[in-house]
């Protein structure tokens, strides 16, 4: 019975972040700890159809490799872009990989690779590894906000992943934060989104621009043409550009605004913010935290945190590999 039991310890779980240029993988034990990892590239051509058997060949390959069999794993879980039926285990409308029709990805893969499957979005599965692994401490309540080329989010509320009835629940890149603000594509106005992803920083910048009539390298550059990214914009306002200072201080009002209301709806234990803008580290989190602490009210502001994210770009592989842990016996 002993020796059961240290069998069943010892199996391991896959991770997989399916992005569209990259899928990442990772087999690690069932407490989340890394043993291998390696990625492929995501080939998105012929509508999307070669990334599932991609996958299932790599998983295969690698088994192999390290003399491993399917018996010795819980399970697999991954992340991907799109809307994601985790009941069925099938994803539509995922864009970025050319996945416009529905896609049968559990029924494919545990077919191909004989390990049971489990999918869910990936800013799900990174606030999912953030909150186990990560700055979220696994503390049962996280909130965790992910700041790329969109804006994505994923709630824990009392230790569950929240998906609301489209699952949609955590989309708080759509949350408005200036009704007359910026056209989303989403098709509608003042998402988030459109202000404090890497592409909504540089379009503040522009639009600010056009009324600063001070000295400031940042605006020049703008003035000239020159394209600009949401990094060149944090380093010139770190190295004290005054239109700079002013262009990150208006993103980190609408990034504490939309933290205010979901820390005053939610009071979770930790906002926790992540994805590529969020390099810009303490000097983002400080000023977004003044303004979540003007836009809560007193038991909000001094219970619940903002955080930077800790894992880095192995957050959707880690919180991938713990959605397999519900086929733990």
């Amino acid at each position: 019975m002993i020796g059961e039991k240290n069998v069943n310890m010892d199996k391991k779980i896959i991770g997989i972040d399916l992005g569209g240029t990259t899928a990442k993988f990772a087999i690690m034990t069932a407490d989340g700890e890394i043993q291998q990892k390696w990625s492929i590239e995501t080939n998105i051509l012929d509508d999307g159809s070669h990334i599932v058997p991609d996958i299932i060949e790599s998983i295969n390959h690698h088994l192999n490799l390290y003399g491993m069999k399917p018996e010795d794993f819980i399970g697999i879980g991954m992340g991907t872009p799109g809307s994601v039926d985790i009941q069925a285990g099938t994803v539509i409308g995922a864009y970025n990989l050319n996945w416009t029709t529905l896609q049968p990805v559990k029924e494919q893969i545990e077919t191909g690779t004989g390990i049971k499957f489990a999918i869910d979005n990936d800013a799900n599965v990174a606030a999912l590894g953030e909150r186990w692994k990560g700055a979220g401490e696994n503390n049962p309540d996280v909130v965790f906000m992910t700041l790329g080329t969109g804006v994505g989010g994923g709630i824990i509320a009392a230790g569950n992943l929240l998906h609301g009835v489209a699952g949609c629940a955590g989309e708080i890149g759509h949350v408005t934060v200036d009704p007359e603000g910026f056209m989303c594509t989403c098709g509608k106005r003042g998402c988030l989104e459109t202000v404090s992803s890497a592409t909504g920083v540089v379009r503040v910048a522009r639009t600010m621009a056009e009324e600063y009539a001070g000295d400031s390298d940042l605006k020049k550059q703008l003035d000239d043409g020159q394209d600009i990214s949401s990094k060149d914009v944090f380093e010139a306002a770190q190295a004290d550009d005054p239109f700079a200072l002013m262009v990150v201080d208006k993103v980190c009002f609408y990034l504490g605004l939309a933290c205010g209301n979901l820390g005053n709806t939610l009071n979770p234990d930790s906002i926790v913010i992540g994805g590529g803008v969020s390099a810009a580290g303490e000097f983002l989190r400080s000023r977004v935290e003044n303004y979540f602490r003007e836009f809560t009210f007193p038991q909000v502001t001094n219970s619940t945190k903002i955080k930077l994210a800790q894992l880095g770009n192995e957050a959707g592989v880690i919180g991938a590999g713990s959605l397999a842990l519900q086929f733990a016996e």
